[in-house]
């Protein structure tokens, strides 16, 4: 009987491992079903173009249809249940879909770690839709603002999209010459916590040139309709009001994967995974966001578009491999550098083969399109990855 292949997730590690699956799968080796609730793969690590561009959306959407070959299925639709002991796929629209073997790369959501208010009052910028709405508040509060009384936009969280956000933001100000003030927010000491001093020092002066505020050293406490507050209640709290509140301080679990019965980490509602993608379940693959993937010792592959990128080609040989009950191969993530968007400008660090460790300018800025084009030539084609150059 051929194995029934579902992939559940249209972003990099689905969309990538649908591609590998189909470039390996030979003719009636295997049947494959992409289910997912988008019907366009997403280019997320350019959603935060959209903030100040919303147009730009037709260059970082990929109908599925330009992905998936004739010969496989798609099924639009929230999955809502797993259901291991019989094998099937439930959608929220009450489509069932059976499988030998799964693959979950649904990513994560926007961990709030429990803070009071701002689950409730941030955006979060998880797709395209938060990006447009981000777009506009950000509109709407500067078009209700003054030279003397500016519209207050907080982003929380100084990693990769909260600075890609605020440089977004701070260029949308620009371009328009809008009365707009931008606060980033990081509980840390610095931003881009964890990396490299001299990127971090470089990604500050180009914030700062772009004439964001960057407060760090504070955790938020909570957060209101009007404010974020730092501190505590004995000692009195500080207040920052915003206008426009955005919060990208960190990931969790997709609420899909908590009743799937797979071993997952309690903190974060993410799969365990081995470093060839299975789970404790011999036919549930996880990849992504969606997984922490082993690496050895303590080490789990990064929450990175460039790591999804890398283990999918991996997962999608791997699914055709576990069709033909051949051995599965190991994948170890090889980091390639970081390059970051500050809105027009970029910073690119420890970029393979390149001489320079910490560099911007017009290099930086090529690189970080030419990245975007590839990924977009390798899911769909060279024609589109081009024509999306000049917005990315």
């Amino acid at each position: 009987m051929t194995s029934q292949i579902v992939v559940v997730g249209s972003g990099y590690a689905g969309a990538g491992a649908v591609k590998a699956f189909e470039d390996e799968i030979g003719e009636g080796e295997a049947e494959l079903t992409w289910i997912s609730e988008h019907d366009y793969h997403l280019v997320l690590h350019e959603v935060h173009r959209a903030i100040r561009k919303p147009a730009v959306e037709d260059k970082i959407t990929i109908p599925v249809g330009e992905i998936l070959s004739e010969e496989s299925a798609f099924v639009q639709g929230r999955v809502v249940d797993v259901d291991t002991d019989e094998r099937v796929v439930e959608t929220e629209g009450g489509e069932t879909v059976d499988y030998d073997y799964l693959l979950l790369a649904v990513g994560s959501t926007t961990a709030f770690f429990g803070i009071d208010g701002l689950k409730e009052h941030a955006h979060q910028l998880k797709g395209l839709a938060d990006a447009k709405a981000i777009h506009e508040d950000v509109r709407e509060a500067a078009a209700n603002a003054t030279r003397s009384d500016p519209a207050q936009v907080v982003v929380g969280g100084a990693g990769l999209s909260g600075i890609q956000t605020a440089g977004e933001i701070a260029e949308y100000r620009d371009e328009h010459r809008a009365p707009i003030d931008i606060s980033l927010v990081e509980g840390l000491d610095e931003v881009f916590p964890g990396n490299d001093p001299q990127l971090q020092g470089a990604l500050r002066q180009r914030l700062e040139d772009a004439g964001v505020e960057i407060l760090t050293g504070d955790f938020i406490s909570k957060a209101d309709a009007d404010a974020v507050y730092f501190g505590d209640e004995d000692d009195g709290f500080e207040e920052l009001p915003y206008d426009v509140l955005v919060w990208t301080g960190g990931i969790t679990g997709q609420p899909e994967i908590e009743e799937v019965d797979v071993e997952k980490d309690d903190r974060s509602n993410r799969v365990f995974a081995e470093s060839d993608f299975t789970t404790s379940d011999d036919r549930v693959f996880a990849i992504g966001d969606t997984a922490l993937i082993d690496q050895g010792g303590d080490d789990v592959a990064p929450p990175t578009a460039q790591a999804a990128w890398q283990a999918a080609e991996v997962a999608g040989e791997n699914l055709a491999r576990a069709a033909r009950g051949a051995p599965l191969q190991s994948c170890e993530h090889k980091d390639k550098g970081t390059v970051i968007s500050i809105g027009e400008e970029a910073v690119a660090h420890d970029v393979m083969g390149m001489p320079i460790k910490t560099f911007g300018g017009t290099p930086a800025k090529l690189l970080k399109k030419s990245i975007a084009v590839r990924w977009i030539s390798k899911v769909s084609s060279t024609g589109r990855g081009i024509s999306a150059f000049g917005d990315m």
